[in-house]
């Protein structure tokens, strides 16, 4: 069947139009001999868009000016055009005819695609030269480029797609360390007769690149050093993309800069010390942000911070936020070093923070000292802290308590995006302890975290996770709350109000020594940025290994891929609540 092609209006005519004749009275011409005409194409479907885009038959159809002529000779050229546009979809058998009714008003014409079969991939030969040939060190890199290949065996073969497999492939080996990785030779043979294809590259490895030394420009108010600091890599070290594209994201996230570009020199006379070039443009270091916001865990909230990363003109960081919402109000000042030499940066804080939820109210205070290792993907922290802690659960006793808390925390992500991960893993480990004598009553805390993304098929993936934490300690008597463990909310139960999962004392839900928490999640990705899932989470919060009983939520949602990471939108039933909750959140939580 055929449908009607929609065309843009000319503004000019096509190529193939010849001037009028000086002594014709071009206005009378028009006329007189203009044509109109409308064109059905009717082709398979996947044909349609670059039919109208190719053939000019169907791009013209709309020119006011139009002759008998020029007509007559766009109709002589569509088929040729029409084959054309067909084999650079793949299908080079294809046959194309107009047909034409000079009867109708306008006149009406058909252009008829017989596309045939597709051209089918029937051999592909990829070969590597260059150093990397008899580089043991690369033969993983090899591996990829044929098992990643965009158009092996059996797949259509179309013009797009195989130029986006060459490209990709270049891409690929030249993220490291190869970087000067160029195609050198790339062959087509496509049999019409048979409509397959055989496809061979030739890519030049070029030599082994290695980083030298940085290159900066850009810095007025900073030391270069400074941003050296966050490289992850020292000269001499093999050149990888991945390692460029992290220290780019780590120098963009320090809040020193507006803007960050990195490249490597690529020149194979510079390969053993390539250097690397990187451009910033400095942000003013001081600024004042407010907002207002709704959560579906802690609904309304207004938030007030001021920055400055440069105080006292040492590249220090200061960071002091309030934060005001329906059911938590806090303060908080941090001030943060950049990374020392060895890669650890030391962090200094102090918070107060009051709670009102599930019929508890906390009141807490706390300051201490941290230090956190530069790298994101295996990425140590130790510290110290000093809690101060009311807790007023209603219709119960308050009870106040002080611990001065020390822990080292340690976090593997294996992960192929650290922002939107789609394939991967990461775990969190932590343990720390109060210290006897100056906490209120001794104890130890461990926290675990797992959590993993699995892509399968083309549109589809699959999230799954499991949390748990236990204080080791004969009572939760003594220990500050916000060391003990409630649940449910956004990122934890959903089908449940935030933290409402825990111990049940009077009239309120207080926190317990021990949490649980698993959530499996399957999404149908309707294209690469939006997505519906269904998903089940389960999890409690308790104060005896024998009193756990998972709290059951499940649903479906909405996700979008984001920038800042990923967004979701749920619709979920809590078993146990027997309610249907709302929850929203963007972003990660390692």
């Amino acid at each position: 069947m055929g449908v009607d092609a929609s065309t843009p209006t000319a503004t000019t005519p096509p190529a193939s139009a010849s001037p009028a004749p000086d002594s014709e009275p071009s206005g009378a011409r028009h006329v007189e001999r203009a044509l109109a005409y409308r064109v059905v194409v009717d082709a398979p479907a996947n044909l349609r868009g670059v039919l109208a885009a190719s053939v000019d038959l169907v791009r013209w159809e709309s020119y006011a000016d139009m002759t008998p002529e020029l007509f007559d000779e766009l109709v002589r050229v569509a088929p040729a055009e029409a084959q054309e546009a067909a084999a650079t979809e793949g299908y080079f058998s294809a046959k194309a005819t107009v047909s034409i009714d000079r009867a109708a008003k306008p006149v009406g014409v058909t252009l008829h695609v017989d596309a045939g079969p597709p051209t089918i991939v029937r051999e592909v030969d990829l070969v590597v030269t260059g150093p990397a040939a008899s580089a043991a060190d690369a033969r993983a890199m090899i591996d990829a480029l044929r098992s990643d290949w965009p158009l092996p065996q059996g797949s259509a073969f179309t013009q797009a797609a195989w130029q986006d497999a060459k490209s990709r492939a270049v891409t690929l080996a030249s993220s490291g360390p190869y970087a000067a990785a160029k195609i050198t030779a790339s062959k087509a043979r496509v049999d019409p007769t048979t409509d397959r294809a055989d496809l061979s590259v030739t890519i030049d490895s070029g030599p082994a690149f290695r980083f030298g030394a940085l290159a900066i420009r850009g810095l007025q108010r900073y030391a270069p050093d400074l941003v050296g600091r966050y490289t992850g890599f020292a000269p001499g070290d093999p050149w990888s993309r991945s390692t460029l594209d992290q220290f780019v994201r780590r120098l963009n996230g320090t809040g020193y800069f507006a803007s960050v570009q990195a490249s490597l020199d690529d020149d194979t006379a510079h390969a053993a010390a390539a250097p690397v070039h990187v451009a910033v443009i400095e942000a003013p270091p001081r600024r004042v942000e407010a907002g207002v916001g709704f959560s579906t865990d802690t609904a309304f909230r207004g938030n007030l911070s001021y920055r400055d990363v440069d105080f006292a003109s040492r590249a220090i960081q200061m960071h002091v936020d309030a934060r005001i919402e329906s059911k938590l109000q806090s303060a908080a000042i941090r001030f943060v070093a950049p990374p020392a030499t060895n890669g650890w940066s030391a962090s200094t804080f102090a918070d107060i923070e009051r709670t009102d939820i599930a019929g508890l109210v906390t009141q807490t205070g706390s300051a201490g000292v941290r230090m956190t290792s530069l790298e994101e993907r295996n990425q140590w922290q130790y510290g110290a802290a000093m809690y101060e802690d009311e807790q007023h659960p209603a219709d119960a006793e308050a009870v106040s308590s002080h611990a001065l808390f020390v822990d080292v925390q340690r976090v593997w992500r294996r992960v192929d995006d650290l922002t939107s991960p789609t394939r991967g893993y990461s775990v969190l480990l932590g343990a720390g302890a109060g210290v006897p004598g100056i906490s209120t009553r001794a104890f130890e805390r461990v926290v675990g975290h797992f959590a993993a993304w699995w892509p399968f098929g083309r549109d589809w993936s699959a999230y799954f996770r499991a949390e748990g934490g236990a204080v080791l300690a004969a009572s939760r008597d003594g220990i500050p709350s916000t060391l003990l463990f409630r649940t449910g909310g956004d990122t934890t139960v959903r089908g449940y109000a935030f933290e409402s999962l825990g111990v049940h004392e009077g009239n309120a839900i207080v926190p317990g020594r021990y949490y649980e928490a698993a959530s499996v999640e399957l999404t149908r990705w309707l294209n690469p940025t939006l997505g519906i899932a269904t998903f089940v989470d389960a999890g409690n919060a308790f104060d005896r290994m024998a009193d756990f009983r998972a709290a059951i939520g499940y649903g479906i949602g909405a996700r979008v891929r984001t920038p800042i990471g990923p967004f979701r939108l749920d619709l979920a039933y809590g078993e146990q609540s027997k309610q249907v909750r709302l929850h929203f959140s963007v972003g990660l939580a390692f």
